[in-house]
């Protein structure tokens, strides 16, 4: 087998083992054996699953030497986050008191990857619980473009293995911007579905009203290939939504003239001077592609938040009933500070919550009267560092100003695609979101590949980790 290209898009390495170019084994031990030599100072994989992927490497050999491609995945190695069940191997959700827990089932987005005979590599780090910080005992993942720079949160290890050229693709999961920070973090793609577009059953959950689980890659058509794969009505999760999955990968090729783009210009007064000038740059590239753009103000955002905040915690709350209730001690201090703030609410603050996210819900279907997709920008800090993060927290607004722009959209349930545009002076990635309609998720693909098409930010590469370990 010649060199691999480990950042290949899909659709190249598809056509190569379709066409027996190349063996998905002989991929498959080499991409084992690149993580055996890199993650090391990485930390992104939680669980390799050798002998499960070099199975279904095998199986998928077999399979496409005597005629039967089960398409574009088949074959290609990917990985996923460590809150959805594989069979008999391990999900910790990030916390140690999980770590001996083996599903006896698969989560539905499993069955249907290897259904679409993809290779699973193994499980992929997050903070605790899904929230904001690792526990205490788990070393967290490493930025690849500077070990200095924040991950993301929780599917970090997801951002940081797609970038890293780890896996090919992998699956993550949002609910209040857990996709869509480590995908701006890493300068990968990432999508976070609308709420029932693809099945929860076999995710461990942190809030059933809010959860998603959505594809991250190196590029819009990587992604569209995975939201096909894994969308769809289920019939063990009554939430997934039953209508028909369109054709992603053909409808991101659509061109996007007459698509109305839009832009509240006043948020670039809320972000720092890289990140507001990427967004303006972005804008500008949808409008020169025959996007419309409308300026158009968004409504206020800040009981949005506060909503979200409190309704996340509850579910927080619920999920962990039992174990927090007989094991506190072996909680860390962030997933313990949001279950501990669930408990402090009252009915009052509840019902208000609830209020609110339907006032919003409302609100945001009014702006898209006359709006296709909606361009914003994924936090206020550009490419922050860890210590950055760290100082922002000191600040007693800094968890509103953090989530102001992907919460909102957690709990309204719509559609939200991030997307690199940019790059601060030391070379870290900034991202983009692009928000849709519900069940848009078409337009937002049509909109990102076009942008994709006419910049390189999704083909930029970190290198310096490779002289890390």
């Amino acid at each position: 087998m010649g060199q691999v290209n480990f950042f290949a898009d899909m659709a190249t390495i598809s056509s190569d083992i379709r066409e027996m170019r190349l063996s998905a084994t002989d991929l498959t031990t080499t991409m084992l054996e690149r993580l055996r030599a890199v993650d090391g100072a990485l930390h992104s994989f939680v669980t390799i699953t050798d002998e499960l992927a070099l199975a279904q490497a095998r199986k998928a050999d077999v399979e496409i030497a005597h005629g039967r491609w089960r398409g574009p995945l088949h074959g290609i190695p990917i990985a996923v986050k460590d809150l959805l069940w594989i069979k008999g191997v391990p999900t910790t959700a990030g916390m140690p008191i999980h770590s001996r827990f083996r599903p006896s089932a698969d989560a539905t987005v499993i069955t249907r990857l290897q259904a679409a005979g993809a290779v699973l590599l193994g499980k992929l780090a997050l903070t605790e619980g899904a929230v904001g910080d690792n526990h205490p005992d788990i070393a967290p993942p490493l930025n690849p473009w500077d070990r200095a720079a924040w991950p993301g949160a929780s599917s970090s290890g997801s951002g940081v293995a797609v970038s890293a050229g780890l896996c090919f693709a992998a699956l993550g999961t949002d609910t209040g911007g857990s996709i869509r920070f480590p995908s701006a973090a890493n300068g990968v793609t990432g999508l976070k579905p609308t709420w029932g577009r693809v099945s929860r059953h076999g995710l461990f959950p942190l809030s059933d009203l809010m959860d998603c689980v959505g594809p991250m890659a190196r590029s819009v058509a990587d992604v569209a290939l995975l939201l096909a794969t894994i969308a769809g009505a289920d019939s063990n999760d009554p939430t997934a939504s039953p209508e028909p999955v369109p054709d992603y990968p053909a409808i991101a090729r659509t061109d996007i003239a007459g698509l109305r783009f839009g832009f509240d210009r006043a948020v670039l007064q809320t972000v720092d001077a890289p990140t507001a000038a990427a967004i303006d740059r972005a804008v500008a590239v949808f409008a020169a592609q025959g996007g419309i753009i409308v300026s158009k103000p968004l409504p206020n955002l800040d009981d949005a938040v506060r909503a979200w905040r409190i309704i996340c915690s509850m579910g927080a709350a619920r999920a962990h009933h039992t174990t927090f209730a007989e094991h506190r001690e072996a909680f860390g201090p962030s997933l313990r500070a949001v279950i501990e703030y669930a408990h402090m609410l009252t009915a009052m603050d509840i019902d208000q919550a609830l209020a609110d996210r339907e006032l919003f819900r409302g609100e945001m279907r009014a702006y898209f009267d006359d709006v296709d997709v909606l361009v914003l920008p994924v936090q206020a800090m550009a490419a922050p560092t860890i210590t950055e993060m760290r100082a922002a927290s000191a600040a007693p607004d800094w968890r509103e100003r953090l989530l102001r722009y992907v919460a909102p959209f957690a709990l309204t349930g719509q559609p939200v695609l991030v997307l690199p545009c940019g790059a601060i002076e030391a070379g870290r990635p900034i991202g983009l979101q692009l928000v849709g309609r519900s069940m848009k998720e078409s337009l937002l693909l049509q909109a990102g590949h076009a942008f994709q098409s006419a910049t390189d930010w999704h083909r930029r590469r970190p290198s310096g980790f490779k002289a890390w370990g």
